[in-house]
């Protein structure tokens, strides 16, 4: 292997070191304890969410304004069903999303990524279930955006969401985010997108 090769992958991997296992270990550790018994996707569900997202800045490092118009197809596996009791009562899940980021501004292009998010619902309400995740991904970045000095990027968020139940076959979900997307230092510059998202969606 070329040295040049060589030490670009180990600058890679040795900087991405502080997300990559936020990344992954949500994903992998939820998902362990459900491999040793037999997959049961009865209760599992797809969805569609669609909303808009726009980076701050002077919020952390962020130096550029980027509004994006966002669509998110999801597939949510349940883990844990029936958790806790009063208030709290609920179940956990893993949550599997491919968004696709709209550029509006400052550059027309686009974002494609995937999600993996740990999720955990409170179903208390017979109708109304709020709910929290976290997690990340890899981001592949086709937009020209100034400061962000690669195309392969990763990012995590955090949020909070709601799901209102309509029918038997689809409930309404509602979503506020915070997405961090950032290459880690494998590049220079790396001025990272801190943003926040509004989406709606519904699911079936």
């Amino acid at each position: 292997m070329h040295r040049k090769q060589f030490m670009w992958k180990k600058k890679f991997f040795n900087r991405h070191t502080y997300f990559m296992p936020l990344v992954f270990s949500l994903a992998i550790g939820t998902a362990l304890p459900a491999a040793s018994a037999p997959i049961d996707t009865s209760k599992d569900t797809w969805a569609v969410l669609g909303g808009y997202g726009q980076s701050f800045p002077g919020w952390g490092q962020t130096t550029q304004r980027v509004e994006t118009l966002d669509l998110v197809p999801r597939y949510s596996h349940l883990i844990f069903d029936d958790i806790g009791s009063g208030w709290y009562r609920g179940f956990h899940s893993v949550l599997v999303e491919l968004p696709l980021h709209f550029m509006v501004s400052p550059d027309t292009s686009s974002m494609i990524g995937m999600n993996f998010l740990a999720c955990y619902t409170f179903t208390a309400s017979n109708a109304v279930h709020p709910y929290l995740f976290g997690g990340g991904g890899p981001v592949y970045s086709f937009a020209d955006v100034p400061g962000m000095g690669a195309e392969l990027n990763g990012n995590y968020q955090f949020g909070i969401g709601m799901e209102y139940e309509m029918a038997q076959s689809y409930n309404l979900l509602f979503e506020l985010r915070y997405h961090h997307i950032s290459n880690g230092g494998s590049e220079e510059p790396n001025d990272p997108l801190n943003s926040g998202k509004l989406l709606v969606g519904i699911t079936f």
